[in-house]
């Protein structure tokens, strides 16, 4: 496509431009443009494909993938189900589930919390809890334990609501279970229990303000179910952003009629928000790039009005209008070759170093970006994709051999005759 030629004269025009004090100045202009539009972009991709990944790492970690609920009566012979369920494809764990509403009192202190009956060993199979321990120990629930028949794992926010630590005694208040055709229900005074702390977890952002956990013995007592009976069945599979599909799968062929739920329907806005900055930054740092990119056209249009004379002495030479306009082309891409390999190495130097850097600057400045007690991390990730860092650049050089189009045409259509009569 480019001859020698064109190559030559290309390459002498973009030598010579750095003495033309104006034109330099519009060059370099575009040239760090389209460097500033390929870093930024590739930063912004980077952070945000680190939010995926502690998303799908960090906080479905804790938060069930998907969840067979019972719809009218406890699920009977759980463990059968659990064993049957674990031989089909795609899942990787299942654990049994009691899930409750209550409330906590310590002193004078009320604390409304959701609750969750567990069986401890299969939970930590689908769930990373155990990991999130600050304070006592998980299997304090277990069946091994002392305290199995009053015993809780909460999580930090409750516990310092209800200004607890590890063996204080606290009071669990439960709605009475629902009896059929018990009009009086409304009016039934609730379950209470005397439970003592065995663990603290601190997982961040909202789910330590209201979650604890107990044995699943201990929530089929107080639910009124019979030995081998849950409500719901917590599966883990292999892929979190197949989950939804995977549980409905997995339920059509369930020996019992059963709520579908998954991380999509109490997570899921987390996800869109993330998918929607991507889409809304790549929108405009491509806007960015496209303006950075198009100051080439003044660029080159400057560069044919001062080349007009060079252009219709080469024309009387022989010199074709595809060597005249490849020859303009190749001025105006190295500004976007040059912006983008700047802005790409920039780019990914800055995405490997993000977390370092931002923690850097919160330390200068004695500030946090990120609270751990708002958001479920406190750090800002990044996880560079080669894939990113090659649309980016890809996409600036497209917009800059597109620019250079125009420019190079009008240098085609000089009058060798008109602009050699008036030297």
């Amino acid at each position: 496509m480019f001859n020698s030629l064109s190559l030559f004269l290309g390459w002498r025009y973009i030598r010579s431009r750095h003495g033309n004090g104006f034109s330099a100045f519009i060059s370099a202009s575009s040239t760090i443009g389209i460097a500033l539009g390929v870093m930024v972009l590739i930063v912004v991709l980077s952070a945000m494909n680190g939010f995926e990944r502690e998303l799908s790492q960090k906080l479905l970690s804790i938060v069930p993938h998907a969840e067979l609920v019972s719809v009218n009566k406890p699920i009977n012979n759980w463990p059968k189900s659990i064993k049957s369920l674990q031989n089909q494809e795609h899942i990787i764990s299942a654990a049994p589930v009691i899930k409750m509403t209550g409330m906590l009192q310590h002193d004078l202190h009320l604390k409304a919390i959701e609750l969750r009956g567990v069986n401890t060993l299969l939970e930590t199979q689908v769930s990373s809890i155990e990991d999130y321990i600050v304070a006592g120990d998980w299997h304090g629930l277990s069946d091994n334990q002392a305290y199995v028949s009053n015993t809780i794992v909460l999580g930090s926010g409750v516990a310092k609501k209800l200004n607890v630590t590890v063996g204080d005694s606290i009071q669990l208040l439960l709605p009475a279970p629902k009896q059929a055709n018990d009009v009086k229900q409304v009016f039934t005074a609730p379950v209470t229990k005397t439970v003592t702390v065995v663990a603290i977890f601190k997982f961040g952002g909202t789910i330590d303000e209201a979650l604890a956990y107990i044995s699943l013995e201990q929530a089929s007592a107080l639910m009124g179910y019979q030995e081998g009976q849950a409500q719901g069945i917590r599966l883990r599979v292999d892929d979190v952003f197949e989950a939804p599909a995977i549980a409905r799968s997995v339920a059509y062929n369930f020996n019992h009629y059963v709520y579908i739920n998954d991380w999509t329907r109490t997570q899921g806005h987390i996800f869109n928000d993330i998918q929607l900055v991507r889409l809304v930054m790549f929108i405009v740092l491509i806007l960015v790039i496209a303006v950075a990119s198009f100051n080439i056209v003044s660029t080159l249009i400057m560069a044919v009005n001062e080349r007009k004379g060079d252009i219709a002495i080469l024309k009387t030479m022989g010199a074709s209008a595809p060597v005249i306009m490849f020859s303009f082309i190749i001025q105006g891409l190295f500004n976007g070759i040059l912006g983008s390999l700047v802005g790409g190495a920039l780019g990914v130097y800055l995405a490997l170093n993000l977390t370092d850097l931002i923690s850097s600057i919160e330390n200068f400045f004695g500030t946090t970006f990120l609270s751990g007690d708002v958001y479920f991390i406190n750090h800002l990730p990044s996880v560079l994709h080669l894939s990113d860092v090659y649309i980016t650049m890809l996409t600036a050089l497209i917009m800059s051999f597109l620019a250079t189009i125009y420019p190079a045409w009008r240098a085609t259509k000089v009058e060798p005759a008109q602009v050699l009569g008036q030297l």
